[in-house]
């Protein structure tokens, strides 16, 4: 009997087939595809343009207004839905196409799934070159979308309609996988888009992709579960995998059960609530002293979805037990074999579920739970501290952190970026829920805070989202305040003018560069850029976007203006400027950022005195721990 066939040209059965895409999880199944984000030019106009605009409804389309900016929204998206639903980006080739190139290093390098559709040259050559076409002597299958390769997860060119099935397929298995997600580019050439073929009518059925929660080997928990009865000083850290695999009500309860403290990466912040009795904070450069100090006399470290960056290991030097055992908990093996650690390839909440019936009734030593909250609740009475400085004339960026919390409900978001704000709100935000805490740090992306938060938003409609933003971030991109309008999605906007890129100052301060080319000052008579600090008056290019704008000059003035932007019903903006040299409480740990050895400034030499003496606590491997 002869299969059922449809013709569609090729955008149009991408778009039918991506409509009826579903993941299951656990008995709950979702559809995937929330929509796409977009920007027509010549490369996508004639054959995905089409195709939506066939769609309608089904598969809304939202007007972009910066490539890389969407990619942020989409990876804001997924990332605030656990990875369960995702967004379709799409843009013409050219400078659209390589736009999309620093979203989708974000997406990939924290592991969150987005789908690019960008446009491609002709391919049948007919009309070579075309316009935008990147033009290689030495092979005419090379387009600019090949700079999409190193960073997507799944990378395929349609040259042939035929080929559009095997594609889709591929795409969707990378997009569902806990350990291999990411960005997964498809380049369209456009010719090809608008091409008509007879595609098997069975390609379109509703189809359900099940996220798997890979089980631990039990030989493995049993190692693990004898390590722990054996350790009196133990640490878990929490990763992202925790949250995307919905562990945390697990943890709780484990470490409640166990007295086993819990340290957090920025990916992780939300495991457990801040004021769980077995939380000590944040871990590494970026985090507590509470955490640090346990974490450097810790002789058994697990690691549950965590890909272990310097910022959470403070370059290899936040454990410093030398017999200290590591295991690590995660779907992706590359990850379980960092820090030679004993490598347990297991979905989170399958491990702890399994972990708990090994434990019994076994519990760290009284001692232990002591020392660790003691550090936690000195840590918290630091933070209330940092919270309340009163600082003249301008206030410190921790005092705008504690206006901003204070503001929020348990459920609200905090969004951010790079910049000095996600290590100070590492340290500081008191996270009260699992997804309470949005922060980028994989890929330490500027310019992704405003558009993220307009993702986290269209997950998370019923919460307020805090996007904070500094100037520097702002002034890379803000485009996607139109967008927000645009589609009447409401964020909160906290724009924090501190006069430059301080926290690449302060860097530059600690290696001896002395702040060079990091601060907003005009050129001065000597040549350097040192004179004047420039106005740059971002409160009203906000409000030449149609943002309603609120300027602020005091923690007062901010926490008056919080309370205005909670009732405003559109995407407000609020600017303040705080003291650029006003730092927040150290983390009490290190991060290895090398020093020039050869320098005539003093300041330099200074630090490089500094740098080679601070780097001996660094290891360069753990011991095998098996």
């Amino acid at each position: 009997m002869a299969r059922r066939r449809v013709r569609l040209t090729v955008a149009q059965a991408l778009i039918r087939f991506l409509r009826v895409q579903s993941v299951e999880r656990d008995n709950q199944q979702t559809r995937f595809f929330a929509g796409c984000f977009g920007i027509f030019g010549h490369g996508n106009v004639a054959g995905l343009s089409q195709a939506l605009l066939e769609s309608g409804d089904d598969f809304p389309y939202y007007l972009a207004r910066n490539e890389q900016s969407m990619v942020h929204a989409a990876v804001g998206y997924a990332r605030m839905s656990n990875r369960l639903k995702a967004f379709v980006c799409t843009s013409s080739v050219g400078p659209g196409a390589t736009n999309m190139v620093t979203g989708a290093a974000v997406a990939t390098t924290n592991r969150i799934p987005v789908l690019l559709l960008p446009g491609d040259v002709f391919a049948t050559r007919r009309a070579n070159p075309v316009l935008q076409e990147l033009e290689d002597p030495t092979s005419l299958d090379v387009s600019v979308n090949d700079t999409l390769r190193p960073v997507s997860r799944y990378f395929d060119r349609i040259w042939l309609p035929e080929q559009l099935p095997e594609a889709m397929l591929h795409a969707m298995r990378v997009l569902t996988d806990p350990a291999e997600t990411g960005a997964v580019t498809l380049a369209l050439p456009q010719d090809v888009q608008t091409e008509a073929w007879d595609f098997p009518d069975s390609l379109f059925a509703p189809r359900v992709w099940r996220v798997r929660r890979p089980p631990p080997e039990q030989q493995l928990i049993e190692r693990l579960a004898t390590k722990l009865r054996a350790s009196t000083r133990p640490l878990i850290v929490a990763g992202g995998g925790v949250i995307y695999s919905a562990a945390t009500e697990t943890l709780a309860d484990f470490a409640a059960s166990t007295g086993i403290p819990v340290a957090e990466t920025q990916a992780g912040k939300g495991s457990l609530r801040f004021d769980h009795p077995q939380s000590v904070g944040s871990i590494g450069a970026t985090g507590t002293p509470a955490a640090n100090q346990i974490a450097r006399s810790a002789d058994l470290v697990i690691g549950i979805g965590t890909r272990w960056s310097d910022f959470t290991t403070a370059s290899h030097s936040v454990f410093q037990d030398p017999n200290v055992d590591i295991v690590n908990i995660n779907v992706t093996p590359a990850d379980t074999a960092k820090l030679s650690a004993l490598a347990i390839v297991a979905d989170a909440r399958a491990a702890l579920d399994e972990l708990v019936a090994q434990l019994g009734d076994w519990r760290v030593p009284e001692g232990f739970e002591t020392e660790y909250r003691g550090l936690a609740r000195t840590w918290n009475e630091t933070v209330e501290a940092a919270y309340h400085l009163n600082h003249d004339p301008l206030p410190a960026q921790s005092e705008v952190i504690g206006a901003v919390e204070d503001s929020s409900s348990d459920v609200d978001v905090v969004v951010a970026a790079a910049g000095s704000l996600p290590g100070d709100l590492h340290k500081l935000w008191r996270t009260r829920d699992p997804k309470g805490y949005h922060v980028e740090y994989a890929f330490s992306c500027m310019g992704y805070e405003i558009a993220a938060g307009l993702g986290v938003k269209m997950a998370a409609p019923e919460r307020e989202v805090y996007v904070m933003v500094g100037d520097g971030s702002y002034l890379m991109l803000n485009s996607e305040l139109a967008t927000a309008l645009q589609e009447q999605i409401k964020i909160i906007v906290v724009l924090v003018d501190n006069q430059g890129f301080q926290s690449i100052g302060a860097l530059s301060e600690s290696v001896g560069v002395e702040r060079f080319g990091t601060a907003y000052r005009a050129r001065d008579a000597s040549g350097m850029l040192s004179g004047e600090a420039l106005r740059i008056d971002l409160a009203a290019h906000a409000a030449s976007l149609g943002a309603a704008v609120i300027r602020t000059s005091s923690i007062s003035e901010l926490r008056d203006a919080l309370k205005v932007a909670r009732s405003n019903v559109a995407t407000t903006v609020i600017h303040i400027e705080t003291d650029p040299l006003l730092s927040a409480p150290d983390s009490e740990s290190w991060w290895d950022v090398p020093v020039a050895e050869v320098a005539t400034r003093s300041a330099t030499l200074d630090a490089l005195q500094r740098y080679e003496s601070e780097r001996t606590i660094q290891r360069e491997y753990f011991r095998p721990t098996t």
